[in-house]
């Protein structure tokens, strides 16, 4: 599946908030006038003296280790060629957060106004002293080889042009798995590149040094074939000629084991593919559109296997999948250079990893039941979040091993729990929600679709085939919302309950059984289904729809009990819960119940601990509950402790498998040296908590709202469990993004709820 992508909504994502994709944000504290005193003058010439007498005390004293440079003079921007540096800024920005997300590091983009190799060269040597690494990004070839052959030289600090190395490693640990599948060897295979740019040239070097023999290659440009009668050719191109008498890629390709395109789309046919060798090896990595479609080439030869750029087809050669973990590998041994060695390290760990079996994480990621090496599966997934530790450490050994290293890793244990660190392993949590909901889109019916931000939402939806969008509302509102915001909702079904007469009628009369023994009459119930989220719980409760979500503009009590009263709860649960996930740079935590039980009981609290513990566990996380007070294992008396007492002793008797404790205070539920040094019997004090419950709804409330709003922490939620069917509750004011990730979880709600299971 494609992502559609339209310019508003990329223009928007750009401005929204404060401009661009990055910040600057302090790693010490700021808040008096001794921070700031250590920070600046006076403190901060102690480090500064230090840096002077020792220069490697640089990485010692500042923040040089772990950052890289994203340099660019912007003449070969993706495919938009040469637009200058101001107009590569988003690009290098989306690099930088790239490095951060999937490694753990800082980067700055740079974008340089200079196209002269040689002042290109000088501006970017002058930048060592503030930088750990340099990624060299978007500069068109032949400069870009003279440029990162002489920075190599003068500088001592890893540097890679992505753009040639990135591309090459990904391809060639797909290249080893793939010869590996047909049982060819590389030094037998007849090889076509189609394309003879930085990344082409890259690549050809790449599978020469794996073993692919010279005189087995043959590399086409935008003329034909590249082949020592061809006059005027530069360095970069005589170096891959051939002495083979062909002129087009078409005879080139005839008897060819392996296809590399890194050229234009479309041109290669169905009838090049049938000339290629049994087994074909094809990979169409021009973007956004392969050399071939894919489908169409897999129609013409089922016995081919094929690699793009694009991530809705197998086999993506995505640079994400090296150049996070080569920098980290590199920069947590202060390599001088990216060597060939460690290069070569990144290609075989990658494909390694692919040859393992893969771990449910990553089948949830992308919603399968079933991921496992062969034709459709030969280089790792992105999201798979073995990839740092298996990519950088090869990095950081390979660069011991060839002497460029400058200190040395003696801990690979430790290096590993440093690695899942740096990243926080639970980060791409959301994105596993988003994936699993695409595995199967549900209806997910939005009892307030006369509202800009659900229309925007649903388009977004449907956009990405997370969900099947069904509108409550008025009709005529809702249209001219869509007019007036400019949105594609073409397709959506809008149901207006003031056009259906029968069904309301129906509905009304279900009601009135399901409530005429609680005070409701008929012509109460008629009355009652002008309220949509009883009408949209009574299409859920009937299966018209698979989820309900509402609350963007209603109270949550009020929005939540039409649902309660209508639709009801889970078989053996006895009270609903919510939980909110609370995201935030230390990680994933999980917050019940801060929306629904006002002042639950002991034997209240243990429904919710076993309900949230269920809901953490189905985002494949061990949770490790801690039960709030405001006393330490009985160290203060009151009505709290003692409540929170029993609800542990009753919940450890009823969930002996559960790692629980508690009564205990919060920032003690995290601090695991405290806890060892005065409460080692806690449960917690191995690794502490990332699940809390909160003793009523005041303090769970109050504690994510602070955290929200002054802490910086992402909250997704509340997360209604123990319901019957997927029903879910909006925060007052939730943003597009918000109910974007909310009916993403009220699809896979529903998906465990046609399993029989529940969140």
């Amino acid at each position: 599946m494609s992502i559609k992508i339209r310019k508003q909504d990329a223009l928007d994502y750009h401005t929204h908030g404060q401009p661009g994709k990055i910040e600057v944000v302090p790693t010490k504290q700021l808040s008096t006038q001794l921070d700031l005193a250590l920070a600046y003058s006076p403190g901060v010439a102690e480090p500064c003296k230090e840096i002077a007498a020792n220069k490697e005390d640089v990485y010692k004293y500042t923040s040089k280790g772990n950052l890289v440079a994203v340099i660019s003079n912007g003449t070969a921007v993706l495919g938009l060629g040469n637009i200058g540096p101001e107009a590569a800024k988003p690009v290098m920005e989306g690099k930088a957060v790239l490095f951060k997300k999937y490694a753990g590091i800082d980067s700055f983009d740079i974008e340089i106004d200079e196209e002269d190799p040689d002042a290109f060269i000088k501006i970017v040597k002058s930048l060592e002293p503030t930088f750990g690494g340099i990624n060299l990004e978007d500069i068109k070839a032949p400069e870009c080889f003279k440029i990162e052959t002489e920075l190599r030289e003068k500088m001592n600090i890893p540097i890679m042009h992505d753009d040639q190395h990135g591309t090459a490693i990904i391809s060639s640990a797909a290249l080893i798995n793939a010869l590996h599948i047909v049982d060819k060897k590389i030094e037998d295979i007849v090889l076509v590149v189609n394309g003879a740019g930085a990344a082409a040239v890259s690549c050809t070097k790449l599978y020469l040094a794996l073993g692919l023999r010279k005189e087995n290659l043959i590399m086409c440009d935008s003329k034909g074939v590249i082949n020592k009668d061809r006059p005027g050719l530069d360095a970069s191109k005589l170096e891959f000629a051939t002495t083979r008498k062909i002129t087009t890629l078409q005879e080139a390709i005839k008897g060819a084991d392996v296809f590399l395109g890194l050229s234009v789309a479309d041109i290669l046919t169905p009838a090049d593919i049938l000339t290629m060798a049994k087994d074909p090896i094809v990979f169409a990595l021009a973007n956004p559109n392969p050399e071939i479609a894919y489908d169409l080439a897999k129609k013409s030869r089922p016995d081919l296997i094929m690699g793009t750029g694009r991530s809705d087809h197998p086999n993506q050669v995505n640079n994400v999948l090296g150049f996070p973990y080569i920098f980290r590998g590199a920069l947590d041994v202060r390599a001088t250079e990216i060597n060939e060695a460690m290069k070569l390290a990144a290609v075989h760990a990658l494909a390694a990893l692919a040859r393992e079996p893969v771990p449910d994480i990553v089948f949830q990621a992308y919603g399968v039941n079933k991921i496992q090496f062969g034709r459709e599966y030969i280089i790792p997934k992105p999201m798979d979040p073995r990839l740092i530790t298996t990519v950088s450490p090869a990095v950081a050994k390979a660069a011991m091993d060839s002497g460029v290293a400058k200190t040395a890793i003696t801990d690979w244990g430790q290096y590993h729990r440093d690695l899942l660190k740096r990243i926080g392993i639970d980060q791409k949590l959301t994105s596993r929600i988003i994936d699993l909901a695409k595995k199967k889109p549900k209806r997910i019916l939005f009892a307030e679709a006369d509202h800009h931000k659900i229309l925007k939402a649903a388009q977004i939806l449907r956009d990405e085939e997370i969900a099947i969008p069904v509108l409550l509302g008025s009709r005529e509102e809702i249209e001219r919302l869509i007019v007036e915001h400019r949105l594609d909702l073409t397709g959506c079904e809008i149901i207006d309950p003031r056009e259906e007469r029968e069904l309301t009628n129906q509905y009304a009369e279900a009601y009135f059984e399901k409530r005429a023994r609680k005070g409701i009459t008929r012509k109460e119930a008629q009355r009652q289904m002008r309220d949509r989220n009883v009408f949209g719980a009574m299409m859920v409760e009937f299966g018209e729809a698979d989820a309900l979500v509402s609350g963007l503009t209603k109270d949550y009590s009020k929005t939540i009990l039409p649902s309660l009263q209508i639709i009801g709860m889970s078989e053996g649960v006895n009270r609903v819960a919510g939980m909110y996930i609370i995201m935030n740079k230390k990680g994933t935590f999980f917050f019940a119940d801060c929306s629904v039980n006002v002042n639950p009981s002991a034997d209240e609290l243990v429904n919710i601990i076993g309900l949230a513990a269920r809901g953490v566990k189905f985002f494949d996380i061990e949770p490790r509950v801690a039960v709030l007070s405001y006393s330490n294992f009985g160290s203060s008396k009151g009505e709290i402790p003692e409540k929170v007492q029993e609800a542990v002793r009753l919940a450890k008797e009823k969930y002996p498998e559960l790692i629980l404790d508690g009564d205990i205070q919060a920032n003690m539920a995290f601090n695991t040296e405290l806890q060892k040094e005065i409460y080692p019997f806690s449960a917690l004090a191995n690794e502490g908590a990332n699940t809390l419950i909160f003793p009523n709804l005041a303090a769970g409330n109050i504690a994510y709202k602070l955290l929200m709003e002054i802490g910086g922490a992402e909250a997704i939620g509340p997360i209604l469990l123990g319901m019957k069917k997927s029903v879910h509750i909006l925060q007052i004011g939730s943003s597009i993004r918000d109910i974007v990730n909310m009916a993403a979880i009220a699809v896979v709600d529903a998906q465990l709820h046609e399993r029989n299971e529940h969140l």
